[in-house]
């Protein structure tokens, strides 16, 4: 039977696949890619007549101690099939590449080493770990968070590069270091890295290899604390995060003990604390942006006039303007900016939602309105955070002060009594964000409301709730709603033509306008723990965290930051069929960080997924696997001190049909 040559094209371009060591997603998904790899000609003829259709992947089981080894790593046994215009259909099996592992030395811009994931101070010198004695070495995180693959960038030179195939850049950013060498307890106190990745990217498989590694000078910004989501904006920069921010009214006085290590370590100084200046938590809490150059280096901005709250993300809409943040807080919500100017966060209007509860059973469903707190520049809040201490912002009690002036509000899970001195709006606005919002009537109401995404096409955001507890549960705010502990990812439809609770116009088409969960995004808690301890069923998402959405794939990528699973997983959800499909397993303790699902890099497609904190063991979680995988991640993961930074691969697993 004679063959048509769209399907002797693609039988070439699959030949040519199946030498290749390493196949990222792209190569099966987008006609760009098969073009790519086919070098033209027939190739291109074939693309343009045979286009994909559909996308649906296939699962795979939770591993189990029949098989450690699967438990302490990273574990992938799901695949991919994908259908075309003409019929035919193509399955891919997946796998997971590292770029690289945390604490490996890596070639940078001057042509020597650099350690991945090193700490560094304001001045860009190692920080020391010197716990122990004899074994001093610099500190390196364990803990790569978010991160962005951007698009390919105008005049880079992929010979002064170092790249033979086509150079693309990613950043990403590291949150925290578990421990150091003493085992001692490291979360938040060594300030975060960022560096910019030079990758070369394989013209004909699209695999990505590290050439290159450039930490990101953070002086500019003072600093980074606690970076931890990221997203890639639509202007093809990298907007980061730096959450919990440290309570003002607390760190002044030197009773915030994470927050004096912070500055000690930054400044390689024991007694920076005490400084005034440098000990400034306004300074903290804000949204970090890097933009990289064709040279692959970076440089850091921080936007102060997005609000001072737990910046877990931000999803920038493609208005090029509206900004839809998560607050990973206790007592925490929703908050919205809309930028002045497209491509610019320099000014713009922040608010907050006023949550209307329209059911309260299971995780609940809501509507939104938002309640505009201040409109500012980044220049003046920042020269504000500079100037002003937190007593000249506001007065806050934490007990009654018996006095009408103060009005009573939650505050990450305790009573406050706050009053705004006069005139200070502006600052309480942006630099008390969380207890202003409270006081204006802002639905503090939420727990760990962490990633961020959003279908354009459709209009929807997601947010993930990671842990339903304690304020949305306990009756001591304006919400209350059943659970599960496990948590869940809602959707939120996004409308223009909304007003604020002033009725004054909101200047952006992308405004969430209610909240509901998907019934296949709801955890599930188990009244007494499985066979291996899970506490929420192995089967569905418990506490989700990390959150993008893949336009092309019609696909929601969700990662775990579970206190329930023994196995943190990765997920993809079909928001068109609602078919909710196991992707990969990370290691043991470890949490599913750095998702980005990215359509199109020079006709690829990517899904970027880190993890962090391997064997980070809780109790009674982890107590029936513990002693057989903790030796099997040390020997993995530098004696579970590193962390992988990768993406998700493909091979080709059945031919065309």
């Amino acid at each position: 039977m004679s063959q048509s040559p769209a399907s002797l094209s693609r039988r070439q371009a699959l030949k040519l696949f199946g030498g290749a060591p390493l196949l990222p997603l792209g190569a099966g998904i987008g006609a760009s890619a098969l073009l790519t790899a086919c070098g033209g000609g027939t190739a291109a003829t074939a693309a343009t007549q045979a286009t994909p259709t559909a996308a649906a992947f296939t699962g795979m089981a939770a591993p189990s101690l029949s098989n450690p080894g699967a438990m302490a790593t990273t574990s992938v046994a799901s695949s991919l099939q994908v259908s075309y215009s003409d019929g035919s259909k193509q399955a891919y099996k997946l796998g997971y590449q590292q770029l690289f592992m945390t604490g490996d030395q890596v070639p940078n811009q001057q042509g020597g080493t650099i350690l991945a994931g090193g700490y560094f101070d304001i001045n860009g010198n190692p920080i020391i770990d010197k716990s122990v004695a004899g074994q001093e070495r610099q500190f390196f995180s364990d803990c790569p968070d978010g991160m962005s693959l951007l698009q390919p960038i105008a005049g880079a030179d992929k010979t002064k590069l170092g790249v033979k195939g086509n150079p693309v850049f990613a950043v990403v950013q590291y949150e925290y270091a578990t421990k150091d060498l003493g085992k001692n307890n490291q979360y938040g106190k060594l300030p975060s890295p960022i560096a910019v990745l030079t990758l070369d990217q394989d013209p004909a498989t699209g695999k990505l290899s590290l050439v290159k590694y450039y930490n990101v000078p953070t002086k500019p910004a003072y600093g980074l604390w606690i970076a931890c989501g990221a997203s890639l904006t639509p202007w093809n920069t990298h907007l980061g995060s730096e959450e919990f921010e440290p309570d003002a009214f607390v760190a002044v006085q030197g009773k915030d003990t994470r927050f004096n290590a912070f500055i000690n370590f930054l400044y390689n100084d024991p007694n920076a604390y005490q400084d005034p200046i440098k000990a400034n938590p306004y300074l903290y809490g804000h949204m970090p942006e890097v933009k990289v150059s064709a040279d692959g280096t970076g440089t850091l901005v921080k936007h102060f006039c997005m609000g001072r709250h737990s910046q877990e993300v931000a999803q920038i809409m493609p208005d090029q303007r509206t900004a839809l943040m998560g607050d990973d807080w206790t007592n925490g919500g929703p908050f919205l900016f809309v930028a002045d100017r497209p491509a610019d966060l320099s000014s713009g209007t922040l608010y907050a939602a006023k949550a209307t509860q329209t059911s309260g059973t299971g995780p609940g469903s809501f509507t939104l309105k938002w309640i505009k707190l201040g409109s500012a520049t980044s220049a003046e809040i920042e020269q504000l955070a500079k100037t002003l201490k937190p007593t000249d912002i506001m007065d806050v009690a934490t007990t009654d002060p018996q006095d009408p002036s103060y009005t009573k509000i939650r505050y990450s899970g305790k009573d406050n009594w706050v009053r705004v001195k006069p005139g200070m709006e502006k600052a309480a606005a942006f630099l008390e964000t969380h207890r202003y919002a409270a006081l204006k009537g802002a639905s503090m109401s939420f727990t760990k409301l962490e990633g961020v995404t959003a279908d354009f096409q459709k209009k929807v955001a997601y947010v993930a709730m990671s842990y339903i507890q304690t304020a949305m549960v306990d009756g001591t705010t304006d919400i209350k709603v059943q659970g599960p502990k496990a948590g869940a990812t809602y959707a939120l439809n996004l409308k223009g033509g909304q007003t604020d609770s002033a009725g004054a116009a909101i200047n952006s088409d992308w405004v969430p306008v209610d909240m509901a969960a998907p019934a296949a995004l709801i955890g599930e808690d188990l009244k007494t723990a499985d066979a291996l301890g899970n506490l929420a069923n192995a089967d569905k998402v418990a506490n989700p965290d990390n959150l993008k959405f893949s336009q092309k794939l019609r696909t929601l990528f969700i990662g775990e930051d579970s206190g329930m699973h023994v196995n943190n997983f990765l997920w993809a959800y079909n928001v068109d069929t609602q078919q909710l499909t196991r992707l990969m397993s990370v290691p043991a303790g470890a949490e599913s960080t750095g998702l980005q699902g990215v359509d199109d890099v020079n006709g690829w497609t990517y899904i970027l997924s880190n993890f962090q904190h391997p064997a980070d063991w809780e109790t009674p979680l982890h107590d029936k696997v513990k002693d057989t995988l903790d030796p099997l991640i040390a020997q993995n993961y530098k004696g579970s001190y590193g962390a992988s930074v990768g993406y998700l691969t493909g091979l080709p697993q059945t031919k065309l049909v």
